[in-house]
């Protein structure tokens, strides 16, 4: 039997998303979210969704342009850290002692001790109630080589993301291997 929550914003696993923006005076600002993921192929795409309240909400409107950072786990306080502080108030890149770089493609930063960006243009915004989804063209994925497999892709157990646990408010690491997709199911 199965117990009825009620409307709630619970989906596993949700990503870590930090997002990078320049604001209008061209300061460079971090902001971490959990409601995203990609979205389309044909172009390649990410959404992702904030509340209009937040910094970032206005410069990804202003600059038409944001990274999408994905952290290793040795850096869960600093992402931690992107969604608890305002960058109206803070310079979260000098807090946490992280190195700005301007995108190549967009305008828009990313951290050069993040091991994996998306620099994405920004193609569509969707007003959805309280937040309000924005969609990314990915222009180009930057990894550190030093997080590239065998395949010459990322590999996820040198990359270590971590994941958030909406309902219980936790961070978790990823866990062991399953099976290949588009092929276990083929067992069946």
């Amino acid at each position: 039997m199965k117990k009825s929550l009620g409307a709630k914003t619970i989906i596993y696993p949700a990503p870590v998303l930090i997002i990078g923006t320049y604001d209008s005076n061209k300061r460079p600002n971090l902001m971490t979210v959990a409601w995203g993921g990609i979205c389309c192929s044909t172009p390649p795409c990410v959404a992702v969704s904030m509340r209009k309240a937040t910094y970032t909400h206005g410069n990804i409107k202003l600059r038409k342009a944001f990274t999408v950072n994905i952290l290793s786990e040795n850096m869960v306080k600093e992402a931690d850290y992107y969604g608890i502080v305002s960058g109206r108030s803070e310079d979260k890149f000098a807090k946490t002692n992280i190195t700005p770089v301007k995108s190549d493609l967009v305008d828009a930063p990313y951290g050069k001790e993040f091991p994996f960006v998306l620099e994405c243009k920004l193609l569509k915004t969707i007003e959805i109630g309280l937040h309000t989804q924005f969609i990314g063209e990915i222009l180009d994925v930057k990894v550190d080589q030093s997080m590239i497999g065998t395949n010459g892709l990322p590999d996820i157990d040198k990359l270590k993301p971590f994941f958030f646990d909406p309902a219980n408010c936790e961070y978790l690491c990823i866990g062991k291997k399953l099976g290949n997709a588009f092929s276990i199911g083929k067992e069946i």
